[in-house]
């Protein structure tokens, strides 16, 4: 009964030790590494995207800011436009 146990218990291992190999394979076969570089270009692409309109956003903020300082009269240091 002991051999039986421990013939199951190498075939699990051995089972489980074949798939992890066979998944590092496929991440490194070329399809894998394709997959993994698109993956990669689109969390870029993702990135570049919420830059800019965190950019655009902060722009408008500050024209915003610009625009109402040039209504009051004054700039970011208190100075006064000349008439």
């Amino acid at each position: 009964m002991r051999r039986l146990f421990w013939i199951g218990v190498g075939a699990a291992v051995g089972i489980l030790v074949v798939r992890k190999i066979s998944r590092t394979a496929e991440a490194y076969s070329p399809k894998g590494l394709a997959n993994s570089a698109r993956g990669s270009a689109i969390g870029l692409l993702d990135s570049v995207r919420d830059f800019l309109e965190d950019a655009r956003v902060a722009m408008a903020e500050h024209e915003v800011e610009l625009t109402r300082a040039l209504q009051e009269g004054t700039t970011e240091g208190g100075a006064h436009r000349a008439p």
